[in-house]
Formats: structure tokens, sequence, C-alpha cells
């Protein structure tokens, strides 16, 4: 990546709303005397601009904090605690710390995060996903530190990208599945207006699915992500109540998958011979699984170890130097006996 793009200063939002910088600096604080209307157009410009207020000491030489600053979707999902990990580790070795911010799958809250870690100025920001507020687009372009979009790959990054194509990944599970013989194959996942990545593999799933002429009805879409076993078992009933005739289902997450596989066993039909499952994650609970569980690996602890190594080369490159941007993970299918033929156990 080449040099960061000049951060906006206070002289900036003052010569844009017309104002002094000392107008700004106390219209950006709270309980001063600033009317309201001259405190929305200072705030109007700043957000423009993408300016977050700086609330380090002003004093401040070094302006090293020694923290990197990330946002996740869930605190309470495998794959990313993985990804925490493997960052976490490699930052240990440079005594940089991680400031986590969880954002339960909304883009305002990434918002409000993000600015709040600006606030902080860390050494640089790593978010998950690539969708963003335009608010938040604006203040990570113009942060003047080190930007990283981690577990998906954005058609326009704003830094840098550590990630996969989640419809990728979903044409692997539906080319196994049609590989092994199963024809009506059905998806469970969440709402797709919170979770980016479950919709894009929901797409990829139907993308698949058109490209070997086959039926793309067998949709349920559960609850607000993260799903969790529960709605995989309660999604599976749904599943089996309109489509009986059922083959093979794809779930977002292994979690779901497990879910969907427990109501599938206390409805007495056997997996794979009734119907095959396939998830999403490669947790421990698939392989532990009776069955194992057909799932999706994205290496979630290497796309940890890789943001942290990036972040390392960028914060102590030479100003002029040029990194490589996309920094692609190959998902990889591993095809366990929930969803192999008899003949290839």
């Amino acid at each position: 990546m080449s040099n960061s793009p000049k951060q906006p200063t206070m002289m900036d939002v003052a010569h844009l709303a017309g104002v002094s910088p000392m107008t700004v600096s106390r219209a950006l604080k709270p309980n001063t005397s600033v009317s309201e209307a001259t405190r929305a157009k200072i705030r109007a410009a700043a957000d423009e601009l993408g300016y977050v207020l700086d609330s380090t000491a002003a004093g401040l030489s070094s302006r090293r904090t020694g923290f990197i600053a990330v946002t996740i979707p869930s605190i309470n999902n495998a794959n990313f605690a993985d990804t925490l990990r493997g960052l976490t580790q490699v930052l240990q070795e440079t005594s940089m710390q991680v400031l986590l911010g969880y954002t339960d799958y909304d883009v305002a809250e990434e918002e409000r995060l993000v600015e709040q870690f600006l606030r902080r100025r860390p050494e640089a920001i790593i978010v998950t996903g690539h969708a963003h507020t335009d608010r938040c687009r604006r203040m990570l372009e113009k942060c003047g530190v080190p930007v990283i979009e981690m577990w998906d790959l954005p058609e326009n990054p704003i830094g840098q990208v550590v990630g996969f194509s989640n419809a990728h990944a979903a044409k692997l599970m539906v080319d196994h599945f049609v590989a092994q013989g199963y024809r009506k194959i059905g998806f469970i996942g969440g709402d797709p207006s919170r979770d980016t990545r479950g919709q894009d593999r929901r797409r990829g799933f139907l993308a698949a699915l058109e490209a070997h002429g086959l039926d793309t009805s067998r949709m349920i879409a559960a609850q607000r992500p993260p799903i969790t076993m529960r709605e995989g078992a309660h999604s599976m009933r749904l599943m089996l109540e309109k489509w009986p005739d059922i083959e093979a289902l794809m779930c977002v997450s292994d979690l779901s998958a497990f879910g969907a596989m427990t109501e599938c066993q206390r409805q007495g039909l056997r997996i794979p011979d009734d119907i095959a499952i396939g998830g999403f994650g490669a947790y421990d609970l698939s392989e532990q699984a009776l069955p194992p569980i057909t799932t999706i690996d994205v290496s979630s602890e290497d796309i940890g170890r890789i943001a942290a190594n990036v972040i390392q080369n960028l914060l102590s490159a030479d100003a002029g130097k040029t990194y490589e941007t996309i920094h692609r993970i190959e998902p990889k299918l591993l095809a366990r006996d929930s969803s192999l033929r008899h003949k290839e156990r």
C-alpha cells in the first residue's frame, strides 16, 4: 500500500464550515457554549471530510499508542475467536495490544465504534467485512493509519484486505453435493440484511445451483445472526414441512448445521442416507458430531495471523514502499460422513 491519505485537520473543518478552529474545537466537545445551528454545520463539515476529534493529549509527541483497533460482529463465534487468537499471538511479539469492538452485525454500531476508536488514535484498524455506512467508510478512508478489511473480498477495498470469497465457498459445497448425486438441495441462513457474509454464501449457493440446472426454491431465512443450534433445528423443521423431499442441506454455519442434524435425527431421518448435511466454519463441534459434519474451512486463525503480519509490515515500512493489497485465503471443503455416500466413507 502506498502512503496513507492526508488526514483531515481541524483547520480543514473550520475552513469548510466557515468558522474558526477554536469554534470547531468547542463544537465537537460536549457541554460547550456553541449554538446548535453552528454545531450542526460543523458536524456536517466534519462528517463530509471524515474528520474525528483527537482526544489524546495535545502535547503527546510520539503519536504511538501501542494498540490496534479491531471490530468483529460476534463475541461467541468460534471462527472470530480463532482469528483474534492468531492476530494477538503475532502482535504480542511487538508488544502491541488489541482494542476490541463488538458490532453485533450492525453497521451503525460499527460506525459508532470506529469513531470511538479513532478518537484514541490507534496505530491501525481492522474491520470485519466490507459493508460500512457512508460515514464510516469516509472515516476509515481519511484516518491516516493502515486499514484492513478481513473475512471478505470487497470490490472496492479501503486499504488492505485479508479474506476469501464466501460465494466461492458455498459453490464448493454445492459442487460436492452434486458430485455425490444429490439434486434437491436446500439452504438455511440468517437475516440477509444484517449478515453480509451469510448473504454472499447464499448468493454463491444459488448461482451454483443455477449453473447445475437445479431448483433454487428451497431456502429458509432464520432469525438475526449469529444463527444458533436452536435456530438451525427450527429452520430444519420448517424445511421438512415445506419440502419433505429435500436430499441435501447447506447451513450458513456449523452451529446451525448441528441443530439441523439433531432435528433430523429426532424425526427419525438417517444422515446421510435420508438427507445430507453441510455446514461452514470447521468448528470443533462439526468434527466431533455423530456423524461428523461436512464443512468449509476458511483458515480462521490464519486470517488473524496474516492481518497482524500486514500491520507489522506497514508500520515498519519505508514511507514510499508499496505492498500487495489483497491477501486471499482459499476455502477448503472438508468432506465428512454427514454427506458422503456409503461407498465413499
